[in-house]
């Protein structure tokens, strides 16, 4: 077996301090190399995020503001909805906006927690599990990438800025500070980009993370209500409707369905740690 070979297989790793084997890395040529374990570099990761959500806001802005589409498929959904029988969003927006403690509390949740804790999840994961992580930040950049060509094919308008109905926006009754949608931050944010909902896609890939890698207990239930209020708070401020939710989710299989793709298998399947032989450039006979 050539030496090279022998380095990509290597027979046992310890995880957890117990000896478990490494799955042996399958493909050839590019996709090999693609999905051999590499330990993931900080000023790499760090550039490569900060490039990327840049690239991300400046597409989801620059995506024209059709406003006529954006409150005619509004009205749309919401004729889908009350003939599904879950058009309760005006519903919840009313109710929540009466406590005027926690709608506050849930626009500075809408405004920051999308980021913090997603940014949080990736610094988790680059500690801790550098052998998913490639695989499990390919899931998050993918969501977004097909939820920009859903930006550009439908737009659509949130329920707070629909014509004649009586959506609450929240942030402008209470005048709380973050949001991009609405008061002086409106200009800097493409207004008819509610689907698919981005809050959910990416509470969604938090929370499915925490659960599958987490080993406190307590620590896999928060992974699995932070989605869950996440979608209650997009609902109640009228951001979104339940359908842009489903939207989200739908971004989130077809990134997890290129995860799958390209390392054949999922990434919390992949192994927790990089072995050692991979982290480190090792010489082999024949080659400078």
């Amino acid at each position: 077996m050539p030496m090279g070979d022998a380095i990509m297989r290597t027979r046992e790793r310890l995880e957890d301090g117990v000896p478990r084997p490494v799955t042996e890395t399958t493909g050839k040529g590019p996709l090999r190399r693609l999905r051999a374990p590499r330990r993931p570099r900080l000023w790499f990761e760090i550039l490569l995020i900060a490039l990327s959500y840049w690239t991300y806001s400046l597409v989801r802005n620059a995506v024209p503001e059709q406003r006529t589409a954006a409150l005619r498929n509004a009205d749309w959904i919401w004729r889908v909805e009350q003939q599904l029988g879950i058009a309760v969003e005006e519903t919840v927006n009313h109710a929540v906006n009466s406590v005027t403690w926690l709608v506050v509390g849930m626009n500075y949740y809408y405004a920051t927690l999308h980021f913090v804790v997603t940014l949080g999840v990736l610094v988790w994961l680059y500690r801790s599990h550098p052998g998913r992580y490639a695989a499990t930040r390919l899931v998050l950049f993918a969501t977004t990438g097909v939820a920009l060509v859903g930006y550009y094919l439908y737009p659509l308008a949130p329920p707070r800025l629909m014509n004649g109905g009586h959506f609450i926006d929240t942030v402008m009754v209470h005048e709380t500070w973050g949001s991009m949608a609405s008061g002086d931050l409106k200009n800097m944010s493409n207004q008819y980009a509610a689907m698919p909902s981005m809050h959910i896609g990416w509470s969604v890939w938090c929370g499915l993370t925490i659960f599958a890698l987490a080993s406190v207990p307590w620590v896999r239930v928060l992974g699995l209500v932070y989605p869950a209020l996440t979608l209650v708070v997009i609902v109640a401020t009228a951001n979104h409707f339940w359908l842009d939710a489903v939207g989200g989710v739908a971004c989130l299989a077809f990134g997890f369905g290129m995860a799958f793709v390209l390392y054949g298998r999922l990434p919390y399947a992949l192994p927790r740690m990089v072995p050692v032989a991979a982290r480190r450039r090792v010489w082999l006979p024949g080659r400078a």
